[in-house]
């Protein structure tokens, strides 16, 4: 994510889920789905907005990558 808007004293830079679906090119409702389901990235509530910092994001897509590079590992094509 290179073009949050910089942290303001000391705050680390989040996402409201229709950004990070517009980033990902998804619907927000699958962003809701995959929380649901215990899938995506950690969140917290700002009154009635849900937020993803950053650096949760950037975890959250990490972890397929480590799952798809494992699977490949073992010798396995997708």
């Amino acid at each position: 994510m290179t073009d949050e808007t910089p942290p303001l004293d000391g705050l680390e830079p989040v996402l409201s889920l229709a950004e990070l679906a517009a980033r990902l090119g998804v619907p927000v409702q699958t962003l809701y789905d995959l929380r649901s389901q215990g899938r995506g990235p950690r969140a917290f509530r700002v009154g009635r907005h849900l937020k993803v910092r950053a650096r949760e994001v950037d975890a959250w897509l990490s972890r397929p990558e480590a799952a798809d590079d494992a699977t490949c590992a073992d010798g396995s094509e997708w």
